[in-house]
């Protein structure tokens, strides 16, 4: 163990939120001790800035309840931790731990129960990665260093503490924070953990249960380096234990939502991790909204049901909660409306609570090389920045093209519907037929020449003219004998 300058090691008190020096005081105050631990320390070395600060005591969380009154809330039953409120701020308080002294494991070795205090020295040689696992006494100036981590971060290598089987075993989510700080920090990854680092040992995630696996999800979603990792999730056989049927390719609407995620973190903007969630399950829900198409199921309650599939499918590996899941769908809703507005809505739908979710998925289609958007992506950008009287003739155009455009389909299945009553069989009748076609043939051609002269003696009825070429001249004469013809009244 070393103990290093916190100056010399870029640290101050200058740059910690009053917040965590207040829980800090106040625990050494009680006369217990108090240290800054974890990625706050890592990124001050770095040049970063910390997301939140960690802390970590020799006080039990029963003794940190005590210190802080109210402020605090003990949470947690595997890993009990201590949450303090200093003003708006929480800050994550955590007891020293020590090894079990009867391990509490899973069949595959995930600890199941880890509330066993400790020392300082115990407690480091439980923690994950080494440049996660230096001590900050901001009031003393000075860095606690157990395993010569300030070397790893100089060096900028990231490596496990102990046996990386046996961590992996013990907390299979250590596989997802290496990849996540592997992409963050731009940390080149021990070899020791690349030789165990295999789809097999990614089975033990399924261990861990959904709504943890959420929580971890969405860290890899808001850490600002989302398009860094995705290969990474690939390349180790996690993205299949995170991500249900969704195909290992990433296509470029992915690629792009991913960085326009990154770059929305840079300047600061928030964002909704569930957004990304609705982009990777896209596919998926198109796909399900064909089988219920192909059933001749109604479109709006297809987009539901196979909204509701894809989702129910997803919970299988991290269970989505419902506000997300809702969001999720309403976004996957507004395509449909966005894409075909009616021009009496257009107005209305600019100002729906999820209007801008919706145009923003339909935009990054739309630039992603999606062709069935039509446009409308581009068409709904400019009509936000238009003035009133712009709004009322750009919607006055819109609906001048829908109705050509609908014109248009009419008259072409029209005409579709006249070259199909026009075309010609496929197959000439043959020349040589058989005896009974010949003589339905000239059954047909004599009904045919009998109804004609017929009509012909009808016509000549009527006009009063018989003519060397009527029928009734054609008749065959019948010879009589008429001897046997008695003529006159008949007894």
């Amino acid at each position: 163990m070393q103990t290093l300058r916190a100056s010399k090691s870029g640290l101050s008190t200058a740059q910690l939120p009053s917040s965590i020096l207040d829980v800090i005081d106040s625990l050494t105050k009680a006369g217990y001790q108090a240290y800054i631990v974890g990625g706050g320390v890592r990124d001050l070395m770095l040049g970063l800035n910390p997301k939140d600060f960690d802390a970590v005591t020799n006080a039990t969380p029963s003794q940190i309840k005590e210190v802080f009154g109210r402020r605090c809330r003990i949470i947690g039953r595997r890993f009990e931790l201590a949450h303090v409120y200093s003003g708006r701020e929480l800050i994550e308080v955590a007891t020293f731990r020590a090894p079990p002294k009867k391990a509490i494991t899973s069949a595959q070795g995930m600890i199941l129960r880890d509330n066993n205090w400790g020392t300082i020295e115990e407690d480091f040689s439980r923690r994950d990665f080494s440049i996660n696992a230096m001590y900050y006494q901001p009031r003393k100036g000075e860095v606690l260093d157990f395993c010569n981590a300030i070397d790893d971060i100089k060096n900028k290598t990231l490596r496990l503490l102990g046996d990386p089987s046996l961590r992996f075993e013990e907390d299979p989510v250590r596989m997802l924070r290496t990849l996540r700080f592997a992409a963050k920090l731009n940390f080149s990854i021990d070899p020791k953990i690349l030789e165990i680092f295999t789809e097999d040992m990614t089975q033990l995630l399924r261990d861990v249960s959904p709504h943890r696996l959420y929580d971890e999800s969405q860290k890899l979603f808001t850490m600002g380096h989302l398009h860094r990792v995705m290969p990474m999730l690939i390349e180790f056989g996690v993205w299949k234990q995170l991500f249900a049927d969704i195909d290992t390719e990433i296509t470029p609407f992915i690629e792009r939502a991913a960085k326009n995620t990154d770059q929305r973190i840079q300047i600061g903007k928030t964002i909704n991790p569930a957004f990304f969630y609705a982009v990777l399950l896209w596919n998926n829900f198109l796909a399900r909204c064909d089988v219920y198409h192909a059933k001749g199921m109604v479109a709006a309650e297809a987009r539901a049901q196979a909204g509701l599939d894809v989702l129910k499918r997803q919970a299988t590996r991290t269970i989505i909660p419902r506000f997300a899941e809702t969001f999720i769908r309403e976004v996957w809703e507004m395509q449909s409306r966005l894409l075909n507005p009616k021009p009496q809505q257009i107005e209305a739908l600019s100002g729906h609570a999820r209007f801008r979710a919706g145009f923003d998925f339909l935009l990054l289609r739309e630039k992603s090389g999606d062709t069935t958007t039509n446009g409308m992506g581009a068409w709904w950008e400019a009509y936000q920045d238009m003035s009133a009287d712009e709004k009322e003739r750009a919607i006055s155009l819109y609906n001048r093209q829908r109705a050509k455009s609908r014109r248009k389909a009419t008259e072409t299945a029209v005409d579709e519907k006249a070259i199909s009553t026009q075309i010609e069989p496929l197959v000439k009748e043959q020349e040589s037929r058989s005896r009974r076609t010949r003589n339905k043939a000239t059954s047909h051609t004599s009904s045919s020449d009998s109804r004609s002269r017929n009509n012909d003696f009808k016509a000549s009825v009527n006009t009063g003219e018989i003519n060397a070429d009527h029928p009734i001249t054609k008749r065959r004469r019948v010879q009589r004998d008429l001897s046997q013809v008695i003529f006159g009244p008949i007894q």
